[in-house]
């Protein structure tokens, strides 16, 4: 019915998360009606994406080597939150209650999907890990592949006989950490606890 660059654009739209048929349509009736210097900045943006990279430290996006964090002196280094994705690290941010560093997995282990820790960048965390390190604050989403991951985590860090913590669990079960209020954040992390295998 429409032009077919307008249809493919519709078309990508719907590929995003919960964006449907409808959804799709007013996004691109949206960008159709902006202004071309307008259009222009979106096209650059989305252009500039492909300079984006995951910072060789710890895992969180940058468009250089290293991020923002990882970059910033005034980080207690020997302080390190785990997380799945970036998304996470955002969300702890917004709370301006934490100021370590983070470790990004890029996932979580999960037997259902195929994913298994060699899958995610564990290793990676066990190299950061040094004499000066005084605590891993295990903060993954409270579901079972979070679970799964956490406990899995808590086995492997036990030989470098470091603290190892978890997010208290003001979280609730089956939530997303990047959907999580700024309170709940700050009182899950004032919480947390150490993690123990039973």
């Amino acid at each position: 019915m429409y032009p077919e660059n307008f249809e493919k654009l519709i078309a990508l739209f719907e590929k995003l998360p919960g964006v449907g048929n409808k959804t799709a349509q007013r996004y691109a009736f949206t960008l159709l009606n902006k202004e071309k210097e307008e259009l222009a900045d979106v096209v650059e943006t989305i252009e500039g994406l492909q300079k984006i990279r995951r910072c060789r430290i710890c895992g969180f996006l940058s468009d250089e080597d290293e991020c923002i964090i990882c970059k910033d002196e005034g980080r207690n280094r020997n302080l390190i939150m785990v997380v799945a994705n970036p998304q996470d690290v955002t969300a702890i941010e917004r709370t301006a209650s934490y100021k370590g560093v983070y470790h990004v997995l890029g996932g979580l282990i999960s037997s259902s999907k195929g994913i298994y820790p060699e899958d995610i960048r564990i290793e990676e965390l066990l190299n950061r890990i040094n004499d000066n390190t005084e605590e891993v604050i295990v903060a993954l989403s409270p579901t079972m592949d979070g679970e799964m991951t956490a406990l899995y985590l808590d086995k492997i860090l036990k030989d470098k006989k470091v603290l190892v913590t978890r997010l208290a669990h003001g979280l609730p079960m089956g939530s997303s950490l990047d959907y999580a209020d700024d309170l709940t954040l700050i009182k899950a992390m004032d919480n947390r606890r150490k993690i123990e295998n039973e």
